[in-house]
Order: structure tokens, then sequence, then C-alpha cells
């Protein structure tokens, strides 16, 4: 046996006989030791930052959307109520402000419950047979097919002739409705600013302008633009017989003006994040299919939008994300009105904390958490799951 091997792993004493290699001495241990403390060290003044401003701020206002607190004169006092926060807005004296009113279902309402829970039992169904059960998956996919179908019941409920939705489904409303409109025009914008026409420059420039102002800024811009009275668009108004016409007067007409606005205010966002991914698609596919004789809508359907669709998806989950916390427009804009029509939960959380309910703010920026959480994981897998992954 030559030197060399006696000398790996282990040292032979005999023809038998072997004592093991020492190990790492006691240098070695001690720079080993200090290299992962060092990792922590760094790493600690993070998740300080992290469990100061986030989880900590988090678990007190579930604590104190537990309890009743009143300011005394001897400080604050904290009484516990357990879910009575809660219990008011479902079903106690509150639950018409959250929920809204609800109208007789009529024919078209049971149609499109029923087109909604079919979805969500195949679905289900479809879970099931495929052979990847979980409980976490069996758990999860069981709330949110009675999660949507609950939504969905509310929804053609209150917002059926007759009823009246609350800030619940005004919140929801605003999140779809804007979502929808803001990646339609996006999208379009950013195709017609990848096909090289004259001025585009400019225009892309032009489109991030809206990004540019304050939410404060685009409520009032809006405010003065829907003024029929006195506002900038007052010749128009007068032409079609609108002057002196409040918006804020019919429900819709104040909530599409809401709407109107955070769509101009958010789709450069949603159009910047799409020119960007479409103009990093490779072009090797798109020449291949021309020269395979497919047109502009086969090209887009087949090839680009599965390009761009897991940039859509983290686009839409931001979007979404930011939505649900829209306050300014509404409060600036409509003030509420009429009434609590174009109230969301943000501003119903303000509203009521400015009323000293502080319990009971809570409570609704909770069930917003819980909601926003819901719908954002919802999408991410019936949507991100199905034509990301698959």
């Amino acid at each position: 046996m030559s030197v060399g091997d006696q000398t790996q792993g282990s040292a032979q004493v005999g023809p038998n006989l072997e004592v093991p290699a020492s190990g790492p001495g006691l240098w070695e241990r001690l720079v080993d030791r200090l290299d992962r403390a060092a990792g922590s060290a760094f790493i600690l003044p993070a998740v300080l930052v992290i469990l100061c401003l986030s989880i900590f701020p988090l678990v007190i206002s579930l604590y104190i959307s537990l309890v009743r607190l009143q300011f005394v004169s001897s400080g604050i006092q904290l009484t516990f109520v357990g879910l009575d926060n809660y219990a008011k807005l479902l079903v106690g004296i509150d639950h018409v402000h959250f929920l809204g009113q609800a109208a007789p279902p009529s024919a078209i309402s049971w149609i499109v419950v029923g087109l909604v829970v079919g979805t969500a039992v195949v679905l289900f169904a479809r879970y099931l047979r495929g052979g990847r059960l979980s409980p976490g998956g069996l758990v999860g996919r069981i709330i949110v097919t009675v999660g949507l179908c609950t939504l969905a019941w509310l929804a053609v409920t209150t917002l059926a002739p007759g009823g009246r939705p609350g800030t619940l489904m005004v919140t929801l409303v605003y999140v779809f409705v804007d979502i929808t409109f803001q990646y339609i025009l996006g999208l379009g914008l950013a195709m017609l600013c990848v096909q090289h026409l004259p001025g585009q420059r400019f225009f892309r420039v032009v489109f991030l302008l809206p990004m540019m102002i304050t939410p404060v800024g685009v409520a009032y811009l809006f405010r003065m633009l829907a003024d029929t009275s006195i506002g900038p668009l007052y010749p128009i108004w007068s032409a079609l017989g609108l002057s002196n016409t409040s918006w804020v007067e019919n429900a819709w007409g104040a909530r599409a003006a809401v709407m109107i606005g955070d769509i101009w205010e958010w789709t450069p966002f949603i159009f910047i994040v799409l020119l960007a991914a479409l103009e990093s698609q490779s072009i090797e596919p798109l020449e291949a299919a021309v020269v395979d004789g497919a047109n502009r809508w086969q090209i887009f359907w087949e090839i680009t939008l599965p390009d761009i669709l897991p940039v859509s998806t983290t686009v839409v989950l931001i979007r979404m994300i930011e939505a649900f916390k829209i306050i300014d427009l509404p409060n600036v804009l409509t003030n509420g009105g009429p009434g609590t029509a174009t109230e969301s939960l943000t501003l119903h959380a303000y509203t009521i904390w400015r009323a000293l309910d502080i319990g009971g703010s809570a409570a609704v920026a909770y069930i917003l958490l819980l909601t926003s959480t819901f719908c954002c994981l919802a999408f991410a897998n019936l949507v991100r799951r199905r034509f990301v992954e698959g």
C-alpha cells in the first residue's frame, strides 16, 4: 500500500487494524460557528424590522378586534367582548352597512348562482380525481368552494334590482371591474407600443403620467371633471343635456365615477409591466409562426399571450392587493355617498374609527385582510396553476 493510500480516510497500524483520522480541529470548529453566527447576525435586523412593522401590529390589531376600547379619564379601558365586533358586522346592527340588503332572487340570479356552484363543484371533483390529495389542499379547496358560492349568492342578491350592496360587495365590484378594464387597456396600449408606430416614445411617456399623480390629486381631478355645473367639461355636459346633473345622486353613477378614476390612474402600471414583457419576448417563435402562415390573432392567442401569462398573473395579483385598499377616490370624490353606496371596506373602517369604535374598525380591517387573502389565493390556484404551470 502506498503512502498516499494510507493518508486518505484513516491511518493503518497493522494489516487489519485502522485508526480513524482526526476530525477538524478546535480552530476550524470555532471558525465554522462564527460563520453561522455572522449569518444570523446579518439576518436579525431584517427579522426585527418585520416583527415590529408587520407581525406585531397584526397581532395587536387582532386583539383589538376582540375587545371594546373606550377612552376614560384614567386612560384606555379594554373590555374583552370576543366575536361581538364581527357579529355586529355579519348579523348585528351593522350588517346592512357591511353586507347590504338582499333582494328576492330572480330566475337570472338562480342561473348565475347555479353556474358558479356547478363550476366550483366540477373543479373540486377534478381535484379529488387527480390523486394528489393532501389535508391542507383538501381543506383549502373546500374553503375556496364554499367562499365562492357564498360570494356569488351575496352578489346576485344585493346587486339585483331592489337590493343594496354593502361595503364588502362594493369593494369586490371595485376590484374586479377595475382590474379587468385596467388589464385590457394596459395590454392594448402595450401591444400598440411594440408595433414601432410613429411617436411611440412620446406616447409611452404620456401613458405613464396618471401614475405620477397622487391618488388624492386624481380624486380632486375627477371631482372637477364630474362637476356638470362649472367644471371644465361643462360645454360637453351642456351639449348632452346633462348640465346641473350630479353624479352622486345616483348610486351606480357615483360608483362609475370612482371606477373610471381608478382605471385611469392604475392602467399605466399594468401597461408598463406588460410592455416590458412583450419587448423581452423571443422573436424566433413569432417569425416561425409567420412563416407557417399564422395570422395576427393566432400569433397573439397561441404564442404571445402564453408567453406573457406569468407576468400577467403577477401584475394582476399586485393590483388586486392594492385595489382592495382603495380609499382616496371614494373618500374625496364622493365621500362614500350617496349614503354608503361608494364606501369601500377601508373607508368603512376609517369611518367607524373616527366614531371611536376602534374594535369595530379593527374587525372590518381583519375581514378585509381575510377577503383579500382569499381572493388572491383563489386567483393564484384557479388561474396561475392551470394556465402557467399546466
